[in-house]
């Protein structure tokens, strides 16, 4: 994968992050930026910072008993972990 494939594929996931947020859209924003104009060799921490984000996120969703927004919230974390793992940007640990 090219460098700018993998940074563009964070984004699109952190875009959709950003759509399933609220209160937290100004915080994906600025990491969808980092992922955006950072060297690729920065998409790690971004990632990880992302998906304690979107932890973060989801609890809030689930505390205020929006199950909907959670099930999004949830849906676009898997998949921004599951697409980090195979790009070799984390670990897959259980």
């Amino acid at each position: 994968m090219t460098r700018q494939y993998l940074s563009g594929e964070v984004s699109v996931r952190l875009e959709q992050l950003q759509a399933a947020g609220d209160k937290h859209a100004a915080e994906v924003a600025g990491l969808r930026a980092d992922a955006e104009n950072y060297p690729p060799s920065a998409l790690r921490p971004v990632v990880a910072r992302a998906l304690a984000l979107a932890d973060r996120m989801c609890w809030d969703s689930i505390s205020r008993g929006d199950s909907a927004r959670f099930d999004r919230q949830a849906a676009i974390s898997a998949d921004l972990r599951g697409f980090a793992v195979c790009a070799g940007l984390i670990r897959d640990e259980q």
